[in-house]
């Protein structure tokens, strides 16, 4: 259950900004609010989470080949998690 709630970790320039802050953000089921993300986060990898912010991203209209055939993008639901000071998750560890 644990594993359909946290799909992936986003790692991005933005989020690595905010990694520095303590902040990291994750793509997560959009059905699932911020009590069981916050649990999911706290099982998984061991640490305490202080704050969860989730934001719906709305799927975009592309033109695509050469055609130019119109494709959707899906939306998706994106989860930011606050850790307590000094804690860290290691797969957000790039070597910087």
């Amino acid at each position: 259950m644990i594993k359909t709630i946290l799909i992936s970790p986003i790692i991005t320039e933005q989020s690595m900004v905010f990694v520095k802050q303590g902040k990291f953000s994750f793509l997560v089921a959009k059905g699932i609010d911020k009590k069981t993300i916050k649990k999911a986060v706290q099982d998984t990898f061991s640490v305490d989470v202080t704050d969860v912010d989730t934001i719906m991203q709305k799927g975009k209209s592309q033109k695509v080949g050469v055609r130019r055939m119109k494709k959707n993008t899906p939306a998706y639901k994106k989860a930011i998690v606050t850790l307590k000071e000094g804690q860290k998750i290691d797969i957000f560890d790039l070597g910087v």
